[in-house]
């Protein structure tokens, strides 16, 4: 029987003009023990963020001096890249969802130190997006990998799919705890994997090689710790054969090199 022939598909990338945006913290809201939920009001004019995946800079004040300082200043500006997991132009408002990493060992980076200690009033600088991917909806299935880092896209993924869409969900927690209300009109199916520490913690690995799908037109789209997509993404590619048109994958932090 002759190779089914897919469709090619290209996103559609989209460029915009960015501007620094000073917001003020509106709402604080614990999704999780390690999940805080932080919504910004403020002057969202001309704001735009048209992929599920997109990302703003945050600039973070200096833990010993307070002050937050910029590109092009003189001492290293602290920013870290976060996704717009919603948005209100006209209310004003922009909602950030912190994977709150080493608040149990002590090696919380300083977006973690941030959003731990944020009070209602308090500022935050930003800026971007720089421009958005906008990948097609009408795959037949969207496979979304990731753990805690790559929820907000995920759950923002899943609410802009259409009824109709199919989507698998997996993602790595450290327990059920850390469990999220995902909503979506797609038909979808989400799969919470909690972490060994005994065995490496590669649950979205470990679970990714166990995969078999019974469709080749596929989406996937991962986003983890560095290492472990690199491993993910040699899976798909060798093991499931998505070529590199239907695939992004993403490393969103490193292990050993300074948190979040």
């Amino acid at each position: 029987m002759p190779d089914t022939i897919l469709p090619v598909r290209e996103p559609r990338r989209v460029r915009f003009e960015t501007r620094r945006r000073d917001l003020t913290v509106k709402t604080i809201d614990d999704l999780s023990p390690h999940m805080r939920r932080i919504t910004l009001a403020g002057d969202m004019e001309g704001f735009q963020s048209l992929g599920f995946d997109d990302h703003v800079k945050l600039f973070f004040p200096d833990p010993e001096t307070g002050v937050i300082t910029l590109p092009g200043g003189e001492a290293k500006a602290i920013a870290r890249d976060y996704t717009p997991r919603a948005f209100d132009v006209a209310a004003g408002t922009l909602t950030l969802d912190f994977a709150l990493h080493g608040v149990d060992d002590g090696s919380a980076g300083p977006a973690t130190a941030w959003a731990c200690r944020a009070m209602v009033g308090d500022i935050l600088v930003l800026g971007g997006p720089r421009g958005s991917t906008i990948w097609p909806v009408d795959y037949a299935l969207h496979l979304l990998i990731g753990d805690e880092t790559a929820l907000p896209a995920i759950g923002r993924r899943l609410e802009e799919l259409p009824p109709g869409a199919r989507a698998m969900v997996l993602v790595a927690v450290d327990s059920p705890a850390e469990k999220l209300q995902l909503h979506t009109r797609a038909d979808a199916t989400v799969h919470w994997l909690f972490r060994n520490p005994t065995h490496g913690g590669h649950a979205l690995a470990d679970a990714v090689a166990r995969l078999c799908f019974t469709q080749t037109d596929i989406f996937a789209w991962v986003a983890a710790e560095a290492e472990e997509v690199r491993v993910i993404r040699e899976l798909l590619s060798t093991r499931h054969g998505i070529d590199a048109q239907r695939l992004k994958a993403s490393g969103y932090w490193q292990k050993d090199a300074g948190g979040a």
